[in-house]
């Protein structure tokens, strides 16, 4: 029996680094050798038992490697052929995937569909914290990396950029906009970058850590808010003349951030909400305009798929945009357990790590 290493999911508070076989290939999938993966904040919810998996499940969903074994019925690949897959791995023939909501791929059941059910990747299958992990349905999610570009430059293709960037796009950003973003993480970062190549002229940046404040303005952000100097929705509004933004983008999963990214919509605009939320939300009658507002609030998954993947590092390559510096810390996967107990605790201003089998 040929053994891996891998971050495995023992119970909350507990993910260890333990050994593993090595999965088999069936005739759609492909087995690949990580070369570079990270932690992404989802991780951390299930860490603390926030979010629910089952024991013994291999974690991560942001896989950057090269391709050690195909299935039989894979084409137009090759074995050792460097490659991403999305956090989202849609099978490409479900009703979901035909419909173009990728994002949502996964069985039915007698009661209806399970939301999220494209994410596959240390949720419901093995994911790629680890030294091999399974792709399935290869053929539908592998995307080749262009040689000129880096395991770094592409890592936050899989889940960070295209969640970032969808926080954009379903707000449906437009030229001229001002946008808010709330919470400066990684995916309120991406969400800064993919809002200034939608056009929006205006981008406002919330948060407290200097780091990430200073980061935004990198990415796009025209102005940055701490919002423990002050009150956010008040200097937003200053800003704005009193006219509130047209689009907020929600990037933490607080209710605190989620009324306050209600707060600051003009009539008629679009909270977009990418945060993870580990509790129930209230929506304040005020600032929901006791429903006559004509707001919009929409929520989003990362977009996944191979040509997800094609376009995001088309983004990369065409230097529209250099995420490189947001992997602050590097690790190797045998000291996995520490670049949890970094990254949970936000230490040492990390905003992504590597870790590298």
């Amino acid at each position: 029996m040929s053994l891996m290493k891998a971050a495995i999911f023992v119970e909350p508070g507990r993910i260890v680094l333990d050994d593993k076989r090595i999965p088999e290939v069936g005739p759609t999938d492909a087995l690949m050798k990580i070369t570079t993966t990270t932690i992404c904040g989802t991780d951390v919810h299930i860490l603390k038992g926030e979010y629910p998996v089952a024991k013994g499940l291999t974690i991560g969903h942001e896989p950057v490697g090269i391709i050690e074994k195909l299935g039989s019925g894979v084409t137009g690949y090759a074995e050792g052929q460097r490659v991403i897959a999305g956090a989202i791995t849609p099978s490409g023939h479900s009703y979901a995937s035909l419909c173009g909501c990728h994002s949502q791929d996964g069985p039915g059941t007698a009661s209806g569909f399970k939301a999220a059910g494209g994410w596959r990747f240390g949720n419901t299958i093995d994911g790629c914290q680890a030294e091999y992990v399974l792709v399935p349905d290869a053929m539908a999610n592998l995307s080749p990396v262009p040689a000129n570009l880096t395991d770094e430059q592409v890592l936050m293709c899989p889940d960070i950029m295209s969640t970032g960037f969808a926080g954009a796009e379903k707000g449906k950003v437009r030229i001229g906009d001002i946008v808010a973003v709330f919470a400066l993480g990684p995916i309120g970062l991406c969400a800064v970058a993919g809002a200034s190549l939608m056009g929006a002229t205006t981008i406002i940046g919330v948060d407290t850590v200097p780091t990430r404040l200073e980061a935004a303005r990198k990415l796009g952000a025209d102005r940055v808010i701490d919002f423990a100097a002050g009150d956010p929705v008040a200097e937003i509004m200053r800003l704005t003349g009193g006219r509130g933004v047209d689009v907020a983008i929600e990037a933490l999963g607080t209710q605190a951030t989620f009324a306050s990214a209600l707060r600051v919509l003009r009539p008629g605009g679009t909270l977009s909400s990418l945060g993870v939320y580990s509790g129930d939300l209230t929506i304040p009658a005020d600032a929901f305009s006791a429903g006559l507002g004509d707001n919009s609030i929409v929520t989003s998954l990362c977009p996944g798929g191979k040509d997800r993947m094609r376009r995001l590092m088309e983004v990369i390559a065409s230097n529209r945009v250099d995420l490189s510096s947001m992997v602050t810390h590097s690790f190797s996967l045998d000291r996995i357990e520490d670049a949890y107990e970094l990254f949970a605790n936000q230490r040492d201003g990390v905003l992504k790590v590597a870790i590298k089998p």
